[in-house]
C-alpha cells in the first residue's frame, strides 16, 4: 500500500512539474498521428492499418524526444 501512494505521488508531482511540457507534447502527438497517416494514405499508397502502424510508433518516438528538447530548451531560457 505505502509503495502504491508513493507512485501515485511521484506521478503526481512529475505531472505538476512538467503539466506545460506533457501537455504540449500530447497536443504535438495526436497533431503528428493525423499527419502521417494522411501523408503516408496520400505518398506511399499504403494501407490504412500500415499506414496508422507507422503514425502510431514513430510519432511515440517523435514525442519522447520533444519532450527532452523542450525540456532542455526551458532550462536554457531562464
Amino acid at each position: 500500500m505505502e509503495l502504491t501512494k508513493g507512485i501515485f505521488k511521484t506521478t503526481k508531482d512529475i505531472f505538476e512539474n512538467n503539466k506545460g511540457s506533457i501537455l504540449r507534447t500530447i497536443v504535438y502527438t495526436i497533431g503528428h498521428f493525423a499527419i502521417a497517416i494522411i501523408v503516408l494514405m496520400s505518398i506511399a499508397d499504403v494501407s490504412f492499418m500500415i499506414a496508422l502502424t507507422d503514425a502510431i510508433v514513430e510519432p511515440l518516438a517523435n514525442a519522447v524526444w520533444y519532450f527532452v528538447l523542450d525540456k532542455w530548451w526551458a532550462s536554457r531560457s531562464k
